[in-house]
């Protein structure tokens, strides 16, 4: 079994052998129905157990579906439903359970040490699901759907990514280093990615380009990322931040600074930094995006049950 924590932490050629298999998955699923399951069917009896700390919409739809599809089942828990955060059972005693009952484990968490804990008690694969440090699903499946779009490699295209350094951007920027893609990065000063995400770059010997200015970040992008800068959890003032991020909208005159075919991701729920005209746009590719995150989580499911061909 493997775990898939963090794609720092997972070899470059295993990242780029889950995508090519999504991409052979999606192939063949032309005119099946959403249920129907693929012919292979390489997880049948297989029991996906999900839990979601954090509210969910595209992670908990995608990986139901990814499971069903490849012959498997999913059931999802509350973690006000468990002993676990009510009742005072153990984190380990909870592993012990989960692994008993089902065959992988999909945690969206609040709690990045949780997601340690788990792996070193579990003795069946865990996925990361989204938590404080990374979204590493999120931006796998991204990668995939800028490939397909593109029709080259990520590593002949320049990325932008424009707002907020959090999770998903962290996970963006150890995608540079696996996937070996140019990446510049549009934030207000106080805003940069944290140090040890600087620095673990450096230790690999890659480099990413931080700009204060947006259209400086943005000019001759291929791609132009961006995710909900004001959070509804946000424990920051959210006036000032607001205020930071004035010059930090993602516009049609932003993207015109762009090539003329780039293209623009968001992994949603969106607000104020993307304009509608750019949402709604031609360039806009968030509907493909969200789907794509199905075949992807499928190639995941599959890595981590040692099942990719």
């Amino acid at each position: 079994m493997k775990h898939f924590l963090n794609l720092k932490d997972i070899p470059a050629n295993d990242l780029r052998k889950i995508v090519l298999d999504a991409k052979k998955r999606k192939q063949k699923r032309k005119n099946f129905h959403t249920l129907d399951v693929d012919k292979d069917s390489p997880l049948k009896g297989k029991l996906l157990v999900q839990m979601f700390e954090k509210s969910s919409l595209r992670t908990r739809l995608s990986f139901y579906l990814a499971i069903k599809q490849l012959g498997g089942e999913a059931l999802t828990l509350r973690p006000d439903e468990l002993h676990l955060t009510k009742g005072g059972e153990s984190l380990a005693d909870t592993a012990k359970i989960l692994s008993t009952y089902g065959n992988g484990f999909m945690l969206r968490t609040d709690n990045d040490k949780k997601l340690e804990e788990f792996s070193k008690h579990l003795t069946i694969p865990i996925i990361n699901g989204l938590s404080p440090l990374s979204h590493p699903t999120q931006v796998l499946s991204d990668i995939f759907t800028v490939e397909e779009i593109k029709k080259k490699p990520i590593s002949k295209l320049n990325i932008c990514w424009i707002g907020d350094s959090n999770n998903v951007l962290n996970s963006l920027i150890a995608a540079s280093v696996k996937f070996s893609f140019n990446l510049n990065i549009g934030c207000p000063k106080n805003y940069e990615p944290k140090k040890f995400v600087i620095d673990w770059v450096k230790k690999n010997k890659r480099k990413i380009n931080i700009f204060n200015d947006a259209k400086n970040a943005a000019l001759n992008a291929d791609v132009i990322f961006a995710d909900k800068v004001m959070s509804l959890n946000d424990k920051v003032n959210k006036i000032k931040k607001s205020r930071d991020f004035k010059n930090f909208q993602i516009n049609s005159k932003l993207m015109s600074i762009a090539k003329k075919d780039a293209i623009f991701l968001h992994c949603l729920p969106r607000g104020s930094e993307v304009s509608d005209n750019v949402f709604l746009g031609k360039q806009s590719k968030v509907w493909q995006q969200a789907l794509n995150r199905v075949y992807v989580q499928k190639s995941i499911l599959l890595y981590c049950f040692e099942k990719l061909r």
